[in-house]
């Protein structure tokens, strides 16, 4: 995947300034600033969890910021168009994802998640498993990571928010854009998958 040499790079923080200085010059009716505040409204609500996400991805602070700062230059170009989508944060979300596979195909990396505390902590949650040997089997080995990455992408992206990064199911049908019992059924997917991928047995309870 090749990087758009047109998309648009600027610093998020610059955002809603650049809809207001680069809209039209005469704008009677508030149009623009309104779109500014809509803008930094929906940005304040999603800007922490999507570096979170993106952190687990890349693998460093200064890249995350580099991903969800493009991902927010090329919502706020389209706005108005972002404004008429279906789900606005399933449009975002899906944005975001696009930034995250450009870096990682620009830098020859795969998702950091791995390489991440919250990752490791949250295998056995994941698992659910009791047994100690077996847990430390699983976690010598990159079976478990691999395994991960091979979900399909919902159920990726549920497991990472859920347990990596401790997101509430209600919170991540709202990042996503879809309702909180397709979350669970995600959860219900991927932990059944897992475990017939590490031939493990599947946990009985959900959490």
């Amino acid at each position: 995947m090749q990087v758009d040499p047109e998309r648009p790079v600027v610093r998020v923080s610059q955002g809603a300034r650049d809809l207001e200085d680069h809209g039209p010059a005469v704008s009677p009716d508030g149009t623009i600033h309104r779109l500014a505040l809509t803008f930094d409204a929906f940005d304040a609500r999603h800007h922490t969890l999507w570096l979170r996400y993106a952190h687990t991805q890349v693998g460093g602070r200064d890249a995350a910021e580099t991903v969800v700062d493009a991902t927010c230059a090329r919502l706020l170009e389209h706005w108005p168009h972002v404004l008429t989508q279906e789900s606005v944060a399933r449009y975002a979300w899906a944005l975001l994802k696009e930034e995250v596979a450009w870096w990682l195909d620009d830098h020859d990396r795969e998702p950091a998640l791995v390489d991440t505390a919250a990752f490791h902590a949250a295998v056995r949650k994941l698992l659910d498993h009791e047994k100690h040997d077996q847990f430390d089997v699983l976690q010598r080995e990159i079976g478990l990571y691999r395994a991960i990455s091979r979900l399909p992408e919902r159920q990726y992206d549920v497991v990472v928010l859920r347990y990596a990064l401790q997101v509430p199911d209600e919170e991540v049908a709202e990042y996503m854009g879809i309702e909180v019992a397709t979350v669970r059924s995600h959860v219900r997917h991927a932990r059944r998958r897992l475990a017939r991928d590490l031939d493990v047995r599947a946990p009985e309870r959900e959490e």
